[in-house]
């Protein structure tokens, strides 16, 4: 029986008709699918049909915090973002930390459904279980942070805010939505869905106290689990760079994107790193709820403050626009954010169109007089405004690089970095089989946070592809994403070594469940194929699980992978070996017997 962590009420709004439904949610449902993209992903297989477009009134959002969210776990202000996405068509999710999940929580609900659309722009506040829709007229077409400042203004400055800018407005297929001053929910274009519901902001203010099972195993666990980051040799480095650290490691290693993944080092690198951030443009860190971590970097340049860049940021906005300076990638950053823009998938968009002018596939007819080469900050930022409101190249380049290269022709389909429609993040995979794997793989489509494997690849053969890696990559896909679910960040995990079984002590001490890791993983595995689910039945094919052409036709052109590509043949029997692990047929669906044993096919509805 549930004790604590969860709420077990859902908020349901319908925009179209103004009005609020609370939903009680059973417990099984809470525990088979966990919380946060776990929540998400199954009220979207029940409730969204097959045909539906992403920008119908008919597609909705669901917004879950998870049952860590708000407690008294380190790095637990963690939300996820589901929906069908406008990118790919697909199932997406995006997740962001701050502190907008626990006030949800304490406001009553574990998660927000958002579905219709309003005639006119609407703020939605949710103020300890009160729910009104206020206008939002004189703050559509305001810019992210100034929206979101404008909105605390007016509602009081404890409210926890979710804002589009002029990017989600205008339906760019890669719109963020912006939350607590600086941190995103970026991938999948959910920020353009919230534009097409013309729902600018979401304001929420909670006092309800989050109940525990166990609170004096819950802060003993805490104290302990914080005590061991602390204690670890690369504490400190994280909280002076954050991610950014990463630059030298990626280019050391032949694996940092530049010039749209033509090469796999960056000459400039040095100047864009996290050692040239902290002695340059760096004020302070910052860090999202209950993380002793705080790897946010708040950075500043020409009177412009912006919490980035991260790593993802200033490699495809710096490295793969071959920007020179770590001035221009935090003005780059500021300028993303402030637009509502994903800056993984605004650095892969712009890269390819300027790879696509410096091989005359594209003029300044059509640039708009845009001198559109590598190594420009101000065509890189003249284009994302033109992105950000679809005004020329702008227009074509805000439907992401699939729809572009398609458009554009010529031979561009072949340096068009994205898998299913969403843009690459920040590593080459050329001499990374298993992170190639993940990218193929990755349900919702090429990102990182669903299986890191690089690391795996250059901890054993950069270039071999033997069945060891097809398994750490399916274990990765359901380790890293269950932190999603959790609602907590996977920082202390992945990058300060905390034991993996801390999770499971914290969900029985908070929810009064006893669990297991291993329990906790089937029900991500759960959730995994489920998203699999969604998507074969919005047209996935087997075909789709693959990468660009650049990767298997264009070697690395220097440094010590030189000549280094993936093969076709070798890969095509990763592909082949990770169906079979995972229980899929030879085509990619989930066979029966999988279902079965996940119990997806009798699986409990929202309030069943």
């Amino acid at each position: 029986m549930i004790e604590g962590g969860y709420t077990l009420k859902v908020l349901r709004v319908d925009l179209t008709r103004r009005k609020a439904k609370v939903h009680s949610v059973s417990e099984r449902f809470a525990v088979e699918f966990i919380g946060g993209r776990g929540w998400g992903a199954k009220i979207l297989y029940d409730e969204v049909e097959i045909g539906v477009d992403a920008f119908s009134p008919e597609n909705k959002i669901v917004i879950a915090s998870g049952p860590l969210s708000g407690l008294i776990v380190p790095c637990s202000g963690k939300t996820s973002f589901s929906t069908i996405s406008p990118a790919t068509g697909l199932y997406g999710d995006s997740n962001v930390g701050g502190e907008f999940s626990c006030a949800l929580k304490r406001s009553g609900f574990d998660a927000l459904i958002i579905e219709g659309s309003a005639e006119k722009p609407v703020i939605l506040t949710i103020d300890d279980g009160s729910v009104r829709f206020e206008d939002a007229s004189h703050i559509w077409g305001m810019l992210s942070l100034d929206a979101e400042r404008a909105v605390k203004d007016e509602l009081g400055g404890d409210f926890h805010t979710a804002v589009i800018g002029p990017a989600g407005e205008n339906l760019v297929k890669f719109a963020a939505v912006n939350c607590d001053f600086g941190r995103q929910a970026a991938r999948c274009g959910v920020g353009a869905v919230m534009g097409s519901k013309r729902l600018k902001a979401i304001a929420v203010r909670g006092s309800e106290a989050i109940p525990a099972a166990n609170l004096d195993r819950l802060k003993e666990t805490y104290k302990e689990t914080v005590a061991w980051m602390i204690k670890h040799p690369a504490f400190d480095l994280w909280k002076r760079q954050g991610t950014m650290q990463s630059v030298d490691w990626a280019n050391e290693l032949s694996c940092l994107p530049t010039r749209n993944f033509q090469e796999a080092r960056y000459e400039e690198f040095k100047k864009i790193n996290g050692d040239r951030m902290e002695s340059l443009t760096r004020l302070h860190n910052k860090g999202c709820y209950l993380c002793p971590i705080r790897c946010g970097q708040v950075n500043q340049v020409e009177g412009m403050v912006v919490e980035g860049p991260e790593y993802e940021t200033a490699v495809m906005l710096g490295s793969n626009c071959a920007l020179p300076s770590i001035e221009d990638v935090v003005y780059a950053n500021y300028l993303c954010d402030q637009l509502g823009l994903d800056t993984i998938s605004t650095g892969n968009t712009v890269a390819f169109a300027m790879e696509c002018y410096e091989k005359g596939y594209l003029d300044r007819e059509d640039t708009g007089g845009i001198k559109l080469k590598f190594g420009s900050s101000e065509a890189l930022n003249e284009t994302v405004k033109k992105i950000a409101y679809r005004e020329g190249i702008g227009s074509l380049l805000a439907e992401g690089v699939k729809k572009a290269s398609q458009v554009t022709g010529y031979a561009s389909e072949r340096f068009a970095m994205h898998v299913k429609g969403l843009e690459i993040s920040g590593y080459d995979v050329r001499g990374a089989p298993a992170m190639g794997l993940a990218y193929a793989t990755s349900d919702i489509g090429a990102h990182h946070n669903r299986a890191w494997a690089i690391t795996y690849d250059i901890k054993t053969d950069r270039r071999s592809y033997g069945e060891d890696k097809v398994e750490w990559v399916i274990y990765l896909q359901h380790i890293r994403p269950l932190f999603d679910c959790l609602g907590v960040c996977r920082f202390p995990w992945v990058e300060l070594g905390l034991n993996a079984d801390y999770y499971a002590e914290f969900y029985t001490y908070a929810t009064g469940v006893k669990t297991s890791l291993e329990e906790l993983l089937k029900g991500s595995e759960r959730v995994w194929n489920l998203t699999r689910l969604i998507n074969l039945k919005r047209g996935l094919k087997a075909e789709d699980d693959w990468l660009p052409p650049r990767v298997f036709e264009d070697r690395i052109p220097s440094g010590p992978l030189k000549g280094l590509t993936l093969s076709r043949e070798k890969f095509r029997w990763m592909i082949e070996k990770y169906y079979e692990l995972r229980g899929w047929s030879e085509n990619g669906v989930p066979t029966e017997a999988k279902l079965g044993e996940l119990g997806l096919l009798d699986s409990p509805s929202l309030s069943s």
